[in-house]
């Protein structure tokens, strides 16, 4: 069975990563792109989802790749439509519409995919099963990467609903949470937000796993020069390090292929085999502490930043 994708929004993300797994992915192929600034494809492209289910109703699922403030309610009119989706990190930006969708493709037989992209790196498997037989009794997180790279003229980052730093910061905890599956409590946050802006450009947290185990969390978007992406556990006198791949596809040569890639190759697999199986994975646990530290975090307004 060969699924019929159609992509809604085709910023950095969609094409570098989606397009390219969708394309070495065996029985998936990309059928038509919805993005308003338009685009120059191989397949129809319109100026909206709505354009697109109506020019090209074969399309079996839609994978949605826009901003997340946009994400419900195109999931939603997908879902009505008859469309299986693959929901780009983060899902949305309440957990409570993503239960709404999750429901909802319940309801009508469907397929929605939260897509953790980080959670589908080879360590990650490795890391779990070493904590599995380790019991974690202290994690530190460090994600320090500089925006203007991973993120530019990207102006939706930094209003509300843009997530900021917690876009990439998310990530980090995709990984603790798959590695660990216990349940965090937030302890304490704080957040720094530029001024003029609405969104995080640094925070910190302080959580508590269920076993005890508490969780320092250091999330940055103003690192220049060596980029961080690492999370220390301890076991008593045992150590280990996560550190995330982080090489940017157009800095490869050869053969080489990007940490990202890998992941989303696997992430296009295990989607296609929800749709074969007629299962849904939505796993809300990462942006439930996003949430909750937002709840009892304190927040600072620091020096404007300008991209």
């Amino acid at each position: 069975m060969s699924l019929r994708l159609g992509i809604v929004g085709y910023g950095k993300i969609a094409r570098d990563e989606h397009v390219p797994a969708i394309a070495v992915t065996e029985g998936l192929e990309l059928a038509a792109i919805a993005t308003p600034e338009g685009a120059e494809a191989a397949v129809p492209v319109y100026p909206h989802l709505a354009a697109l289910l109506e020019g090209s109703p074969d399309v079996d699922a839609i994978v949605l790749c826009q901003p997340p403030a946009a994400r419900f309610e195109a999931a939603r009119m997908a879902l009505a439509a008859g469309k299986h989706v693959f929901l780009e990190k983060p899902p949305g930006i309440a957990v409570s519409e993503v239960k709404m969708l999750g429901a909802m493709a319940q309801a009508q037989g469907l397929t929605l995919f939260a897509g953790w992209h980080s959670r589908w790196s080879s360590a990650v498997a490795e890391l779990k099963a070493w904590c599995a037989a380790h019991p974690v009794d202290a994690v530190r997180i460090v994600w320090k990467e500089d925006v203007r790279r991973w993120h530019p003229e990207q102006a939706w980052i930094w209003e509300p609903g843009g997530y900021g730093v917690l876009d990439p910061g998310i990530n980090a905890l995709s990984i603790l949470t798959e590695v660990m599956p216990e349940p965090f409590r937030v302890r304490s946050a704080r957040f720094e937000i530029p001024d003029g802006r609405a969104t995080p450009i640094a925070a910190t947290m302080q959580l508590e796993a269920l076993s005890g185990a508490p969780v320092a969390v250091e999330f940055d978007w103003r690192q220049t020069g060596p980029q961080i992406w690492q999370i220390d556990f301890s076991a008593g006198s045992q150590q280990r390090r996560f550190a995330q791949g982080g090489e940017d596809a157009a800095s490869l040569t050869g053969n080489e292929e990007s940490a990202l890639a890998v992941e989303y190759r696997a992430m296009y697999r295990h989607f296609r085999a929800l749709v074969l199986a007629g299962a849904s994975d939505v796993d809300c646990r990462p942006l439930e502490i996003i949430a909750d530290a937002f709840l009892c975090g304190q927040v600072e307004t620091v020096a404007p930043f300008e991209d």
